[in-house]
C-alpha cells in the first residue's frame, strides 16, 4: 500500500498539513494563555522559544536519522513527539512545564521538517522546486484554518487548554499512518532489499562528507538566508494577533481573520510559485519575494490603519522562500542529503527561535508595534545573504 510514489507523496503532504495546524495553534491561543496565567510578553516569547529549541535539536538528530534509517521513520518519531507535547502542554499549569512540553512539540515539528522534505526529495528527482512548494502549500492550508478554528472555539467559551488538546487527533493520525508505513517498509526491505530508494541501506553515511559539503562558505550564506526568513515568518505568525488587538484595536474574530489571511496568502503564493519557480530560477524568485514581502510588512506595521491589510498580503511574497531555498540546496548536493537538509533546517529553527523571542522582548521594552517591526531587521539580513549568494553564482558562471 505505502510503496506507491503517489501515496507516499500524499502522506508527506499530510504531514505538512499537521505541521501547519499544530505549529500555528500557539499564535491565536497566545493572548488567552498570557491573560489566563498572568504572563508577560517576554515569558510568552520564551514559551515559544521552547518550541524552536526542540525544533533545532530535532533537525540536528533526525537529519542523520534520515540517512541512517529512513524519512518514514523520522515522520513516525514526529507524530509520537507531537502527541506527547500536545497532551502535556494542554495539562500544564506552570511556566516551566509549558516551556518543556512546547519543546516536545518542537521536536515533532523539526522531525516533520526534515522527514517531509526529505521524503519529497527522495521520491522526486525532477521538478523538486515544484513539489517542495506544493508540500509547503499544505503547511499553509493547515495554518490558515487554525486562527478561524480557534477564534470560533474561544468565542463559544471553550478554554484554551481544550482547544490545544484537540490537535492530538491530527498528531495521532500522523503517527498511525507512518507506523503502518514503517512496518510495511521493514517487511518489504527484508523481502526485496535495495528495490526502492526508501528501502536502501544507508550505511554510506559519512561525517567527513557531511562536514565537507555542509560547512562551506556558500552553505553558510544559505543558513543565514533561511534562518533570517524563518525568524520573520514565525515572528509574524506568533504575534500578529496580539499586535492587531493591542496596536490596531481589533477584536478576537477580526484579528484571527487577518492571521488566517496571512496563511491564505502563503498557501496561494506557494501554489502559484510551484508553476513558476523552475522557469525563473531559484535565487531570482527568492529576491523578488523578499522585496515584495519587506514592502508589505513595513507598510502594514508602520503605515496608516488602512494599510494594515498589507500584513496578510506579505505572506503572498514570503511564501515561496523556504521551499525554494530547500530546492536550491538539494540541487547542489546529492549525497547525505538528509544530513545536509537537517543542518539547513537547524538554522531555520534558530531563526524560528530568535524571531518570536525578539518580538516579545522588544515589545516589553518599546511596545508591540516596535516589537513586530523588529522582524524587518531579519528581512535586511536575508537580503544581504541573498545578494552574496547571487554574486557567488555569477562569479562561478564567469569562471
Amino acid at each position: 500500500m505505502f510503496r506507491s510514489v503517489k501515496i507516499l507523496t500524499a502522506a508527506a503532504f499530510l504531514s505538512f498539513f499537521v505541521f501547519g495546524f499544530v505549529d500555528n495553534l500557539k499564535g491565536p491561543i497566545l493572548p488567552e494563555l498570557l491573560r489566563d496565567l498572568a504572563l508577560s510578553y517576554s515569558q510568552g516569547g520564551t514559551i515559544i522559544l521552547g518550541a524552536y529549541i526542540g525544533f533545532i535539536v530535532a533537525t540536528l538528530l533526525t537529519g542523520i536519522m534520515a540517512d541512517l534509517v529512513s524519512n518514514r521513520g523520522v515522520l513516525l518519531v514526529a507524530g509520537l513527539c507531537l502527541c506527547v507535547g500536545i497532551v502535556g502542554f494542554s495539562m500544564a499549569t506552570s511556566y516551566i512545564w509549558l516551556i518543556l512540553f512546547m519543546g516536545f512539540i518542537g521536536l515533532g515539528m523539526g522531525s516533520i521538517e526534515v522527514g517531509g522534505n526529505g521524503l519529497i526529495v527522495e521520491l522526486h528527482d525532477k521538478e523538486r522546486g515544484r513539489y517542495l512548494n506544493l508540500l509547503a502549500t499544505f503547511h499553509g492550508i493547515g495554518s490558515l484554518l487554525v486562527p478561524l478554528y480557534v477564534a470560533w472555539l474561544i468565542s463559544s467559551g471553550m478554554p484554551w487548554q481544550r482547544i490545544y488538546l484537540s490537535g492530538v487527533l491530527l498528531a495521532g493520525l500522523l503517527t498511525a499512518i507512518f507506523l503502518l508505513s514503517r512496518s510495511e517498509q521493514q517487511q518489504s526491505g527484508q523481502q526485496q532489499s535495495g528495490q526502492q530508494k526508501s528501502e536502501q541501506s544507508h550505511s554510506d553515511w559519512d561525517w567527513e562528507v557531511v562536514r565537507r559539503v555542509g560547512f562551506t562558505p556558500e552553505m553558510g550564506w544559505f543558513y543565514i538566508l533561511i534562518g533570517a526568513y524563518v525568524a520573520v515568518e514565525l515572528g509574524i505568525a506568533a504575534w500578529l494577533v496580539e499586535y492587531l488587538q493591542q496596536a490596531r484595536g481589533m477584536a478576537v474574530g477580526e484579528s484571527s481573520f487577518y492571521l488566517s489571511g496571512f496563511f491564505v496568502m502563503i498557501m496561494v503564493g506557494r501554489l502559484l510559485g510551484s508553476f513558476v519557480v523552475e522557469r525563473i530560477g531559484y535565487l531570482n524568485v527568492i529576491g523578488g519575494a523578499l522585496g515584495g514581502g519587506v514592502l508589505c510588512l513595513a507598510a502594514g506595521i508602520f503605515g496608516p490603519k488602512a494599510l494594515t491589510l498589507a500584513l496578510p498580503f506579505s505572506g503572498l511574497f514570503f511564501s515561496i522562500i523556504f521551499p525554494t531555498v530547500t530546492a536550491a540546496v538539494s540541487e547542489r548536493h546529492q549525497t547525505n542529503i538528509g544530513s545536509v537538509l537537517g543542518l539547513l533546517f537547524t538554522f531555520g529553527g534558530l531563526g524560528g527561535a530568535a524571531g518570536p523571542w525578539l518580538v516579545g522582548v522588544v515589545s516589553d521594552w518599546q511596545g508591540i508595534q516596535i516589537g513586530l517591526g523588529a522582524t524587518l531587521l531579519f528581512c535586511i539580513l536575508a537580503l544581504v545573504a541573498l545578494v552574496v549568494l547571487m554574486r557567488r553564482g555569477k562569479m562561478e558562471d564567469r569562471a
